[in-house]
């Protein structure tokens, strides 16, 4: 299991928009070094318990990132290659490992061979490298008709059985590894991808670099079909997967006061028998594509609690920039950019200064214990606002136990074996389970991370 896949806690940064960047992108324009803003911002990243950085779009494109122009140009409003090098090499100062977004399925209507598709038509070479090229009318008055993703047809699709394309990707991403020493990938729209072309990516990647990591963007669907295939547990050759079930899980267990959802998905992905027990999937409580977590919440006390969990239930647990201190924003009609503002403006948004200790105690924690980081998933106990399970990995052990209620909480807890002792690793103080049964008491909107003594 390579580094990133066992004990990676991720930063992730929009950075279009954390650097303040305009929302289109002049061709005309001379690029600007906003990338530097986050260069100086890295040693607070890190400071939080981060070790890994996982970088939204960086390279040209019309507008938001994920409409590329190029895959080998850094975007103008960011900087040059000598910006984003200086970026990359201050986060491996400081221990911080590096995943860029790779946007392969499509590509913006200004890419060069899309201006090239335009100019020649559905007849031509230039058609062979998209999907589903034919003689017609697009959208936007083209003559001919594509295939947009998922029906936006400023995205136009690849074909990825296309040899030339295929190559042209992998030699971006293998430039990448050469040029910046990147660690690993998150791709885009994974679940459109072909499986044939993410195998010949993850051996191209792996062969010049061991150990490197492949996270695939799926929303929906049989985790296993894209992951896992090197550890047996599923068939495809990406090693980890975005969690969007227990994302779902995270913020809505909490507004409805039914952490039974978020206990069923964790026993049903991670449990005895679960269907993705040993595979290190991407845990989140937000992104740069939905409603951040505070706003979703109706009491913003239950952060604490919602964070302890991302960071001690199975995964690789992640932090979107400013939600460290609460960040609000919810999408707004037709446009995600006010979920990617400006790190100030992100930061400025949260009302929960308290947070950043706690998510810095937290990843401390996960970093000590090697049961959070890599330990199984037994539930010993839930109810309508608390959740108690265990995590082992051989003989190490874990008890977390978690109290969303604003009040306290008493919990029974059938932890086997006989008399044991036990720490509060997260906080403070020493139980005693009797007959291998403990009595836990809980804070309102809290935890307990409970170790051996």
């Amino acid at each position: 299991m390579n580094e990133l896949a066992k004990d990676a806690i991720f930063y992730h940064v929009y950075p279009l928009g954390f650097c303040g960047a305009p929302r289109v992108n002049e061709p005309s324009t001379p690029s600007l070094a906003r990338l530097d803003s986050l260069t100086a911002d890295l040693a607070r990243i890190a400071g939080l318990g981060c070790n890994a950085l996982y970088l939204g779009p960086v390279f040209e494109s019309v507008s938001h990132g994920y409409d590329p122009v190029s895959w080998r140009e850094v975007d103008r409003r960011l900087g040059d290659r000598e910006a984003l090098r200086r970026l990359c090499a201050e986060a491996r100062r400081l221990g911080l490992r590096l995943v860029f977004d790779a946007v392969f399925n499509h590509t913006g209507r200004e890419h060069p061979w899309f201006r090239a598709l335009r100019e020649t038509g559905p007849g031509s070479p230039a058609a062979a490298r998209y999907s589903s090229v034919r003689p017609g009318r697009s959208p936007y008055g083209d003559g001919f008709e594509y295939e947009g993703w998922a029906g936006n047809y400023d995205l136009a699709k690849l074909d990825l059985g296309n040899a030339e394309v295929r190559a042209e990707l992998i030699g971006a991403a293998l430039s990448w590894i050469e040029d910046y020493g990147i660690d690993g990938l998150r791709l885009d729209a994974a679940d459109c991808l072909d499986l044939g072309f993410l195998s010949e990516l993850a051996s191209a990647c792996k062969a010049m670099k061991p150990g490197f990591w492949l996270m695939g963007e799926i929303v929906g669907g049989d985790y296993r079909r894209w992951a896992g295939a090197a550890s047996g547990i599923g068939s495809g050759p990406l090693d980890s997967i975005t969690n969007y079930e227990c994302y779902k899980g995270l913020w809505s267990s909490h507004v409805d006061a039914n952490y039974f959802e978020i206990a069923w998905s964790l026993k049903r992905q991670f449990g005895e028998g679960g269907i993705y027990r040993g595979m290190s999937l991407y845990s989140f409580a937000d992104n740069h594509d939905v409603d951040r977590v505070a706003s979703k919440l109706t009491r913003e006390a239950q952060l604490y609690p919602l964070y302890c969990l991302l960071f001690t239930m199975p995964g690789l647990p992640s932090i979107y920039y400013g939600s460290e201190r609460g960040a609000r924003a919810r999408k707004e009609p037709g446009s995600d950019w006010a979920l990617r503002p400006r790190i100030d403006e992100a930061l400025a948004s949260g009302r929960q200064p308290d947070l950043e200790a706690t998510i810095r105690a937290l990843a401390s924690l996960r970093k000590a214990q090697v049961a959070l980081r890599e330990g199984g998933y037994r539930e010993l106990s839930v109810a309508s606002e608390s959740l108690a399970f265990e995590r082992q990995a051989g003989a190490e052990r874990a008890v977390v136990a978690v109290n969303a209620a604003a009040i306290p909480a008493t919990l029974e807890l059938a932890l086997g074996g006989g008399n044991s002792a036990w720490k509060d690793a997260l906080n403070e103080g020493s139980y005693r389970a009797i007959g291998g049964k403990l009595r836990l008491e809980l804070p309102p909107t809290w935890a307990r991370v409970l170790v051996p003594a």
